[in-house]
C-alpha cells in the first residue's frame, strides 16, 4: 500500500490515541531518530498505559497508575511529545493532510497514524434498566470498579469471556460472592476448545464462582440498593452491581469519515499502512494480514498493541520491517496462568502433555506434523520452547510432545 511517495522524511507526525499502541509509536519513533513535530492527541488524561493489569492488579488495588504506566512522567517528557490531552480528534482532512479536534485544534500532518484502540462494548439499552452497571476499558473504570467492589458482597459479571472471568477472578481475591452468566453453551468459545472452556469452568467453580451458562439475559432492572437480572426462563438474579464484559467495539468512525476502507477494524498491510500512505493503523484498531494464520485479522492483546505499533513506526520514517508476529496472548486467574500461541483451529483435537486436572498441561494444535497452536496452562517454559519450533518450521513428533517423562528440549 505504501509506495514510493513517501520520499520525503516527515517533519510532523501525528498519533491520534493514547493508548499502549500510541506509546509505543512514539517511543519508537524518538528510538529511530525521528527529531521532527510529534502530536498525540488522546482523550485521556493519562499518559499511555498498559491494559492488562486493569482487571488484576489495579482492581485489586496491587497497583495503580505508576506501576501501569507504559514510560513515567520524566521519560515521556524527554521524548518531546505535544500531549493534547485530554482532546479527541473528530475529523481527518486528508487532502490538506489535517486533523481537527473537539477543542477545536488543527494540526497538519506529514504521516498520521491511527491508533485508537476500541470502548467496551455496551449491552443494548432496551435490557438495562439500572445505573448499577459498570464496564472495564480504563485506568479510571479500574479504579472505579475496584472501590465498589470492596464495598460489596455479590457482583454480577455478564459475559464468559476473557475480562468477565479476569474480573471474577479477582472479585474471589476480594472476598466478593460473584455470578457470572454467560449466554453460549461454554466460557471462552471464541478462542479456546471444549476441554479448555470446561477446565475454566470447573476452575471458577472451585474458586466459588456461581457459572451460569446458556443463561439469556433479558433485563437488568434496579432493585433495593442493587441490581436483579431476570432471564429468559424467568428466574432472576440480586447482586449488588452488575459488570459487563462482552467484547470490544474498535474506534474506526473517524476512518470511515475520511473514506479509509473499514473492515472489521481500520484495514492496513503489513507495514501498518492504509491504501492511503500518508495514514497508517494500528493496535486493537487495526486490522492486518496475519502471516502465521494466513488470513486477515484485528487483535485485540497486549503484544500486538506493542509489535505492530514498533514495526508501523519504523515504516513512518521509511524502516519497512514486516509484522509478522505469531499471535499470543495470556491470561491470569487465581493461581493460573493461561498463553495461547499461534492459530487453535475450531474443532481439531490437540496433543496433550500433563494434566489439565492438576492445572499443569500443554495443549499442541498439529497439522502435517507442525505445530500451528499451542494453549500452556501453567507451563510457560513449554510455550517458549513451541514458539521456537514454530518459528523455525521444525516438524515435531506428536507422540513425543505428549510424553511427560522426557523433557521437551
Amino acid at each position: 500500500m505504501a509506495d514510493d511517495i513517501l520520499q520525503d522524511a516527515p517533519r510532523t507526525i501525528v498519533v491520534v490515541g493514547g493508548g499502549q499502541a500510541a506509546g509505543w509509536i512514539v517511543k519508537t519513533l524518538r528510538k529511530e531518530g525521528f527529531e521532527g513535530r510529534l502530536v498525540m492527541i488522546a482523550d485521556e488524561i493519562h499518559l499511555p498505559y498498559e491494559r492488562p493489569p486493569l482487571s488484576k492488579a489495579v482492581l485489586s488495588g496491587d497497583a495503580d497508575i505508576d506501576t501501569v504506566r507504559l514510560v513515567s512522567t520524566d521519560d515521556f517528557a524527554a521524548l518531546d511529545v505535544e500531549a493534547w490531552q485530554p482532546d479527541c480528534a473528530t475529523s481527518i482532512d486528508r487532502e490538506a493532510r489535517l486533523v481537527r479536534t473537539a477543542s477545536g485544534r488543527e494540526v497538519h500532518y506529514d504521516r498520521l497514524v491511527i491508533a485508537t484502540g476500541g470502548a467496551a462494548r455496551r449491552l443494548p439499552e432496551s435490557l438495562v434498566k439500572t445505573s448499577h452497571l459498570t464496564y472495564l476499558r480504563t485506568l479510571d473504570d479500574a479504579v472505579t470498579l475496584g472501590t465498589r467492589l470492596r464495598q460489596s458482597r455479590r457482583v454480577l459479571v455478564v459475559g464468559g469471556g476473557w475480562i468477565g472471568l479476569e474480573v471474577a477472578a479477582t472479585a474471589r481475591k476480594l472476598g466478593v460472592d460473584v455470578t457470572v452468566v454467560e449466554g453460549a453453551p461454554r466460557l471462552c468459545g471464541r478462542s479456546v476448545p471444549q476441554t479448555v472452556s470446561d477446565f475454566l469452568f470447573d476452575l471458577h467453580r472451585s474458586n466459588g464462582v456461581d457459572i451460569r451458562l446458556g443463561a439469556s439475559l433479558v433485563s437488568l432492572d434496579d432493585h433495593e440498593d442493587g441490581v436483579r437480572a431476570t432471564f429468559a426462563d424467568g428466574s432472576t438474579l440480586d447482586a449488588d452491581f452488575a459488570v459487563a464484559g462482552v467484547g470490544l467495539t474498535p474506534h474506526t468512525a473517524i476512518a470511515e469519515q475520511a473514506g479509509i476502507e473499514v473492515n472489521d477494524g481500520i484495514v492496513v498491510d503489513e507495514f501498518g499502512a492504509t491504501a492511503d500512505p500518508f495514514v497508517f493503523a494500528c493496535g486493537d484498531v487495526a486490522n492486518h494480514p496475519n502471516a502465521w494464520l494466513k488470513r486477515r485479522v484485528r487483535l485485540e492483546s497486549w503484544a500486538n498493541a506493542q509489535n505492530q505499533a514498533i514495526a508501523t513506526a519504523k515504516a513512518l520514517i521509511g524502516v519497512r520491517v514486516p509484522y509478522a508476529e505469531i499471535p499470543w496472548f495470556w491470561s491470569d486467574q487465581y493461581d493460573v496462568n493461561l498463553q495461547i500461541l499461534g492459530d487453535i483451529p475450531a474443532g481439531t483435537e490437540p496433543a496433550v502433555r500433563g494434566d489439565l486436572q492438576a492445572r499443569r498441561a500443554t495443549l499442541f494444535f498439529l497439522d502435517d506434523g507442525m505445530i500451528r497452536g499451542v494453549i500452556a496452562i501453567n507451563s510457560p517454559r513449554d510455550l517458549k520452547l513451541a514458539r521456537k519450533w514454530m518459528s523455525q518450521g521444525r516438524a515435531v513428533d506428536a507422540a513425543t510432545l505428549v510424553d511427560a517423562a522426557k523433557a521437551l528440549a
